[in-house]
């Protein structure tokens, strides 16, 4: 009896885990697209994906709706396609007769929108966890580390407080793939980090933690996670009249765009931020060139005076 293409799914999620040491997150991502895939077109074996398969589906996705009539992104739509082609690949690799990865065609990726702050907006943010107290402390901390680093916020709440020495200004992180690399700490944030650590009356590992309420609550299990970290950076932004949507990523991204506007080449900062290739690094360059706008009001329109 041949294999059901949702046994074959599972197996296929399981090994981007095990054999090529995807993150969890994207394990997920690949799930509910194929999961997807799977119920809008009624494929059960390998067989029942076609090119008319593909191209009724890719209606489907560019026809969904939520109950405000908002479509899906172009983005979004585009890593369905892109978890497919790997499916389908997957298949190939083990010789079980499908559609060609090939005959998916990816065309090309949309350009990613990005919400980045103004350089007041950043500042604002920084200085927002003001008092001395241990939640204070380390929101500041936080904030700080997440712009001296460009940290992403898995990796944040992975820390442990052994992996920080404030007598040296770097130390290295686990990021995606499991790959390793160097970031760097600033004046600032050490000095948070310290004033932080400083206060801190528990013996968990973990660098960042939760606040305890009571005394009675116990010292396990005190890591914050990375949703409490989304809705810590979001109350801060709030609190100083900040609209936009800013999440650490968006710390992150002022990161990047601070190396750039400052003199930066894309390459190092793509070492910094830990992407495997350029092109992910290059969407900074749309926004980041100051120069532009300077020749521009310099030199355009000249001859309408």
């Amino acid at each position: 009896m041949a294999v059901s293409l949702k046994d074959l799914k599972q197996q296929f999620l399981e090994y981007l885990e095990v054999e090529k040491n995807r993150s969890l997150k994207t394990v997920e991502n690949y799930d509910r697209y194929l999961k997807r895939f799977l119920k809008m077109t009624g494929a059960v074996k390998p067989g029942d994906i076609t090119d008319d398969t593909v191209r009724g589906f890719r209606m489907q996705l560019n026809r969904i709706a939520d109950v405000h009539g908002r479509t899906l992104k172009k983005q979004t739509q585009f890593y369905h396609l892109i978890a497919l082609r790997s499916f389908l690949k997957y298949l190939a690799k083990r010789d079980i007769t499908s559609l060609a990865p090939e005959k998916v065609e990816l065309g090309k990726m949309p350009a990613r929108e990005i919400e980045f702050m103004e350089a007041d907006e950043l500042a604002r943010l920084l200085a927002a966890p003001q008092g001395n107290s241990v939640e204070k402390r380390r929101d500041r901390a936080m904030l700080e580390l997440l712009f001296s680093t460009g940290l992403r916020v898995s990796e944040l709440v992975s820390l442990d407080r052994a992996s920080i020495d404030l007598k040296r200004d770097e130390f290295s992180v686990r990021g995606k793939g499991d790959k390793m690399r160097v970031v760097f700490l600033s004046d600032a944030a050490k000095k948070a980090l310290k004033e932080y650590l400083e206060k801190r009356d528990d013996v968990d590992e973990a660098l960042f933690v939760r606040i305890r309420r009571a005394k009675s609550e116990k010292d396990s299990d005190l890591r914050l996670t990375a949703r409490s970290v989304e809705r810590i950076v979001k109350h801060y932004a709030t609190a100083v009249g900040i609209t936009k949507k800013i999440t650490p990523h968006s710390i992150r991204h002022s990161f990047a765009t601070d190396l750039i506007q400052n003199g930066a080449d894309l390459r190092s900062v793509q070492m910094l931020l830990g992407h495997a290739q350029i092109t992910t690094t290059q969407i900074y360059t749309h926004f980041t060139d100051r120069g532009l706008r300077d020749i521009h009001r310099r030199f355009h329109g000249k001859t309408r005076n």
